[in-house]
């Protein structure tokens, strides 16, 4: 077992970085569990942000920016994916879905093994507050999985560190390998 924290400033690309991953260990054949937390934008501005079950694909919508005046609605989402939650939970500049909240939690306690688990992203909800998707730092303690990647943002590195195993924290940058790359040394 091997556990990365993945940190880089807001819009770097780690969402992408995540998603190019599972792809290319899918490719490789394996099995890719987790959550991926790709954002909406709508005119140039990230407006929602939605979680993603990285076995299955289905996607339930997880945040609207507080100040948004579009309803959740609006969002491209096939109504099959997802029950419309009410987002009232907030934090900072976000309204979370409790519901979208406790389906993400449910599906990081009973998604292991996997050979590449990915939590995106772990923020101050849950290694501050003890809220959220508390059920990843369990299931990343467990150790049931090959190789996994946890996405922190900069300023909670040190506490997540201090919380979980880690093999090596990675910064997203310009000059640090593609998911390609990163994948060939995790799967060597």
């Amino acid at each position: 077992m091997s556990l990365y924290l993945l940190t880089a400033p807001s819009g770097a690309g780690k969402t992408t970085f995540c998603a190019a991953l599972a792809e290319q260990a899918r490719a490789a054949g394996w099995d890719v569990a987790g959550v991926l937390s790709p954002p909406v934008f709508e005119n140039g501005q990230k407006v929602a942000i939605l979680a993603q079950n990285l076995r299955s694909g289905e996607t339930r919508p997880l945040a609207i920016t507080s100040h948004l005046s579009l309803p959740p609605s609006h969002f491209s989402l096939s109504p099959s994916h997802f029950s419309l939650p009410t987002f009232n939970f907030p934090l900072g500049q976000w309204l979370f879905s409790p519901s979208t909240l406790a389906w993400g939690n449910d599906l990081l306690a009973s998604c292991l093994p996997a050979d590449l688990f990915i939590v995106d992203e772990l923020g101050p909800l849950e290694l501050v507050r003890g809220q959220g998707w508390v059920n990843a730092l369990d299931a990343l303690r467990s150790g049931r999985y090959k190789t996994g990647l946890v996405v922190i943002r900069p300023e909670l590195v040190e506490t997540g560190r201090n919380m979980l195993p880690t093999d090596e924290i990675i910064l997203l940058n310009s000059s640090f390998p593609d998911a390609q790359e990163f994948f060939e040394k995790i799967s060597s």
